[in-house]
Order: C-alpha cells, then structure tokens, then sequence
C-alpha cells in the first residue's frame, strides 16, 4: 500500500532506521480511515528481545536526531512485544512467534465493527 507524501513525516525516518538494524517483514499500515487517533502503524519483526531493543532505541533516536519527540515506548523489559508511540506514528516490534498470534495485520486491515444484521422481510 503507498501512502501519500507528507511533508515533514516521520515515516522515511522510521522506515530506514528499522532497515539499518535488519527489521524483518515491515509492513506499514494507512490507519485514519480506521482511527483518529494516529495515522500509521507500523509493524516489523525480530529475531531476538535484544534486537527488538535495539530496534526501538534506534528509532527513538532517529526520531529525536530529526527535532521530534518520542511520546512513548512500551515493552522494553520483555522485549517481545516493544511499542514506540510517535504521535501520527505508532510502531510495534514484535517477536515473531507474539505477531503471528496478535495479527495486527488483519485486525488493522479488517472491519473494526460487525457488519449490519441481514434486512429482515417485512411482515406479510
């Protein structure tokens, strides 16, 4: 999925610094039409809790290194399932065995709601 050119985005930021130390399967996801809380997630994977700490401290860093701040970042202790709150951006870096089982793929991607009960027929 491309997303649109944003002056001044984070996006090119986040991508390359996950790129840098090896992030797996990168996916990122176009989210404002699903949420008004941030407009991008981003989602990688990695081979081990100290290069999901790695990955995370290069982003926060990349991201301060341009003026911009860090809000969050979450699962640091663990380092399965680390999260990195960037405002319009938020990333997960997970293990792959955690993604797999959360598939936020599919839950960002798919309907957030149930669909609408079937019409019934009008009584006769």
């Amino acid at each position: 999925m491309a997303l649109p050119v944003v002056p001044g985005s984070l996006l090119p930021t986040v991508l390359h610094a996950l790129e840098d130390i090896k992030a797996k399967n990168i996916e990122v996801l176009d989210v404002r039409a699903l949420t008004s809380l941030f407009d991008t997630l981003v989602i990688a994977s990695a081979d081990s809790t100290r290069q999901t700490r790695a990955l995370a401290h290069h982003v926060a860093d990349e991201v301060r290194n341009t003026g911009r701040k860090v809000l969050s970042m979450e699962g640091l202790q663990s380092g399965e399932w680390i999260l990195v709150d960037l405002g319009s951006i938020i990333v997960h870096l997970m293990q792959p065995t955690i993604r797999d089982y959360y598939d936020l793929s599919s839950l960002w991607k798919g309907p957030l709601r149930p669909a609408s009960p079937p019409a019934q027929d009008p009584a006769p």
